[in-house]
Parts: structure tokens; sequence; C-alpha cells
């Protein structure tokens, strides 16, 4: 029920055969029921697990658009949140769970903040197990520097962490956005089709004034990996050709350079190592190389 003092949210969830962790997901709703969720949408991805069947027997509160075809993350939730009639959009991964009060105190962090354009939850694995989700800048050397320094480091700091702060991006993993702020800046990039897409949300969100906050009050339980760890090498492939995208979009030549020479070398090693065999791993191998001899900015 609804709070007349309170915004509503639409929870929007993409699925693709993650029937192992959708309940649990749904059923972190259940138990915050005085929260003034006005709608919680799924869409499915054309899931082959009978997940999607399963969300319509037990949840009826739940709508959920079906798809015919894996449309990807970013084209799924933009569809759902044209859909969506909250003032405030949650996008959650079906990995995802909400711990007590995460969702209160993220819309709160909101409301206190009118110039935050979205608000991002510690994502966590278990008792002092934090995933860093959020960051400043992303070129080539900043990401050397975060995964290579500041992550081992900030997987302590996060333990301790108590207050909001602004910052460069967070992940769409667990992210509540102003309806206004994210249909003002055209919603997730459909040319991402995995990774990257909240990166790129925050970036033109912060262009166009919003702050991004990061809230570590709020706490959500995140498996990570459930749709992409199955399909390893292919997501792999994918976070490659959105890096490359992001890179085309938003950096330098000379980091576009960096990144490409880096991708070539591992490549080649990887080749040489004895990678890439049978008829999918040629296939594979063909892709990267196509990836890689683009030039020119996807439009």
């Amino acid at each position: 029920m609804s709070s007349p003092h309170r915004p509503d949210v639409s929870v929007i969830l993409v699925n693709y055969n993650d029937r192992e962790h959708l309940g649990a997901c749904l059923d972190s709703f259940r138990s915050e029921p005085s929260f003034p969720v006005r709608e919680i949408i799924l869409v499915d991805n054309a899931s082959t697990d009978g997940s999607a069947q399963f969300a319509a027997s037990r949840y009826p509160e739940v709508r959920i658009l079906r798809n015919e075809a894996n449309l990807g993350f970013s084209r799924a939730n933009n569809q759902a949140a044209r859909e969506a009639r909250g003032g405030l959009l949650f996008f959650l991964n079906t990995d995802a769970a909400l711990l007590p009060g995460a969702l209160d105190v993220l819309t709160a962090a909101l409301e206190k903040s009118p110039r935050a354009g979205a608000a991002g939850p510690a994502l966590v694995r278990g008792p002092g197990r934090h995933q860093v989700s959020f960051g400043r800048r992303v070129d080539f050397a900043a990401q050397f520097v975060q995964k290579a320094v500041i992550n081992p480091y900030r997987k302590i700091q996060l333990r301790f962490a108590r207050k909001s702060r602004p910052v460069g991006w967070l992940s769409a993993a667990g992210l509540l956005c102003r309806a206004e702020a994210f249909a003002g800046v055209g919603g997730f990039d459909e040319n991402f089709f995995i990774y990257f897409e909240d990166i790129d949300l925050c970036l033109r969100m912060r262009r166009a004034g919003w702050t991004i906050l990061y809230v570590p009050e709020s706490r959500v339980f995140h498996a990570g990996g459930a749709t992409t760890a199955p399909r390893r090498a292919r997501s792999r492939l994918e976070y490659r050709r959105s890096q490359l995208y992001f890179y085309e979009k938003h950096n330098s030549r000379a980091s576009l350079g960096l990144l490409r020479a880096y991708l070539r070398t591992a490549l080649t090693l990887a080749r040489l190592r004895g990678g890439f065999r049978g008829a999918e791993g040629r296939s594979l191998r063909r892709e990267y190389q196509a990836m890689l001899k683009r030039d020119g900015r996807r439009t």
C-alpha cells in the first residue's frame, strides 16, 4: 500500500534462465509488505528453464512481459521502463535479494538529495564479502588501476562504510533511478547487449546535471553471474564488445587504441596456449577478430 508521502516504486527485473534465484529475489519484496512498491515488472528474455511459468504461478502480483528472443539487458529494461508507472525505477538482477530495509533506505536517500538521479546499495555476497559496485572514471588507465590496486583495498574498506557519497557510476545489479532522470537521458543505450550499460547511463546522467549516490546503509545480497556463468566464454566476448563500444563512445582515441592493442595481444596469447578449440571455439575466435577489425563509432 502506497504512502501519500512517499513516491511509488516500479521494480524492474530482467530474467534469462534464472529459475534458481528468482524465487528468493521475489520473496525478498514480500518480506517488506509496507513499502510503497507500485508494481513489479518481470521481463523474460525467452527463458527455456520454466522460470517465467514459475513466476506466473507463484507470484500473481508480478506483471510478466515475455519476449520471443533474448533482447539483451538494456533493451529489456527499457521495455519495462516504458510500461512502468512509478516515480522511481528500481532495476534489480534476478540473482539479487533485498536485505531488510534496503529499498526504504535507498528511497530516503533520493528524497534527501533532490539532485540525485540514481542511488545504489552495497552489494554483498555474505558477511564481510562486498562487491565493488561503483567507481569513477572508466578508461584504460583507470580500469587497470581500479582492478589491480583499488578493488582489493576497497573490498576491505567497504566493510566499514556507513555514509552515502557521490560516485561516478553504479552497478545496475541494484539501481534506483528517478523516472524523470532515466527518461531524460533516453534510458539505457541499447547498443549494449549486456555489460557497461550502467556505467554509460550514470555518465550521461551526470552530464545532464544529476548526481549519483552510493548508499552503503542499504544492503542487497547479490550472487553474481547467474545468467553469464553457464556461458562464460560467450560472456567474456560480450563484455569485450561492450567495453570497446563504451571506449568508442566516451574515451579518447589513445585509450581506445591501448584497449585494442591489449585485446589483440590477449587473443594471440590465448591461441598460442591452445584456446578456441572445437567448432564453438573457432567461431568465438572469428568473432573476436571481426570485433577488433571494426573501427569507427556506433550510432
